[in-house]
């Protein structure tokens, strides 16, 4: 009897051993691949459906190019992505990285792509200490929280107050306006943050904002703002939102016979934009295609031989973000977000396509120059570059 306890036992503590070899053992946190090699899961979140969808489209394909110029590899891990359609949708977003996070085990996110989602992501992932770098979300809520730097949320783009800044400067000094009227979204942190920039910059600079106008996200009739606008006679009619909402705008303004110089920032950048509504307009973004750097030329050329056209700043972006936080993994040759982390914000003049030398700064946010574009015969136009004060 005795005999046969002793051998239960050694059974039981042997299955004990087998199971906690088989979650890895304290302190290990790679994880095995089928052939052995350490695999971490990167997540990807964006807008594949929904009002911006053509945003989260672009993002895809500068992400997946991204890993395949990589091979899928940062140093000696294997790069597993998990995808993410978050409608440009809060809830939706909390909702997917929530996932990504405890039930996928993604070690690092890119995304998500416009401010009013990523903000929220960001304070779960930097809460859960996963790291997230954003290509495009410029709020500058992404990465501090209150005044408090949220340590592991990094992105690729230039923030709203720069934006903003340099779309008034350029307003003024360049094309030598002087009234504004601004007309914005009151629910969406990335057209208060721009509104509230360009009317700061726009007035310290000797300019006059006339009226500022506000709307909801669900509106499609904007006839009272505007028959108010028309009434001031605005040089500008400053429009910081995504394509479709500027295109609907646009157009109702023509018919109410507003013949201000329509500006707005990178939310403008789709080829579903209504050209021909928005023609003469002049948008702020973090790139353009026109731009000589041979940098720029050859992701070009590298893009339009994979998918048959030129990327735009949301494909770019996010393949700055992606190969930004490849870079990082590489360095720390960790699966580690901690050490992810500290190599990011470490990082020093490294080569983006949107930024020749880039660093961070002590919120996460890369310093670089604004383009500013025009719409000119039904296309994008490269005016200038201007680097922020």
């Amino acid at each position: 009897m005795r005999k046969k306890f002793w051998s239960i036992l050694l059974v039981v503590l042997l299955s004990l051993a087998l199971v906690v070899t088989g979650c890895g053992g304290q302190g290990k946190t790679e994880t095995q691949g089928a052939s052995g090699e350490k695999v971490i899961k990167i997540g990807f979140i964006a807008p594949l459906t929904g009002d911006v969808k053509t945003f989260g489209e672009s993002a895809q394909k500068g992400f997946d190019l991204a890993l395949e110029q990589a091979g899928y590899k940062a140093g000696d891990f294997k790069i597993e992505p998990v995808k993410a359609d978050d409608r440009n949708d809060a809830t939706e977003a909390v909702n997917v990285a929530t996932k990504l996070i405890t039930q996928d085990g993604v070690k690092a996110i890119v995304g998500s792509l416009t401010s009013l989602t990523t903000i929220p992501i960001s304070k779960f992932a930097n809460d859960n200490k996963v790291v997230l770098i954003t290509g495009t979300a410029t709020s500058p809520k992404v990465t501090v929280d209150e005044g408090k730097r949220k340590e592991y949320i990094f992105r690729a783009c230039f923030i709203d107050p720069t934006q903003g800044t340099v779309a008034a400067k350029f307003a003024l000094e360049e094309l030598k306006l002087k009234t504004a009227a601004i007309l914005y979204d009151q629910g969406n942190d990335y057209t208060i943050g721009l509104a509230n920039n360009f009317k700061e910059a726009f007035t310290a600079g000797g300019g006059q904002v006339l009226t500022m106008e506000a709307y909801a996200k669900n509106d499609t009739d904007f006839s009272a703002v505007l028959t108010n606008i028309a009434k001031k006679n605005p040089d500008i009619l400053y429009l910081p939102d995504y394509y479709q909402k500027v295109s609907l705008i646009g157009k109702q303004a023509r018919d109410k016979g507003i013949k201000a110089v329509f500006i707005g920032g990178d939310g403008w950048d789709s080829s579903d934009l209504d050209y021909k509504t928005m023609e003469g307009g002049y948008f702020t973004n973090h790139y353009s295609a026109q731009d000589p750097r041979p940098e720029v030329q050859n992701w070009v050329k590298q893009f339009k031989e994979k998918y048959g056209q030129e990327p735009d700043a949301f494909a770019t972006l996010t393949y700055d973000a992606t190969n930004l936080l490849l870079n990082a993994i590489k360095t720390a040759n960790s699966d580690d977000p901690a050490k992810i982390k500290e190599a990011l914000q470490n990082t020093k003049d490294f080569s983006i396509v949107s930024g020749e030398k880039v660093s961070f700064d002590e919120n996460g946010n890369p310093i670089k120059p604004v383009t500013i574009l025009k719409i000119e015969g039904g296309k994008q136009k490269f005016v200038t570059a201007i680097k922020p004060n």
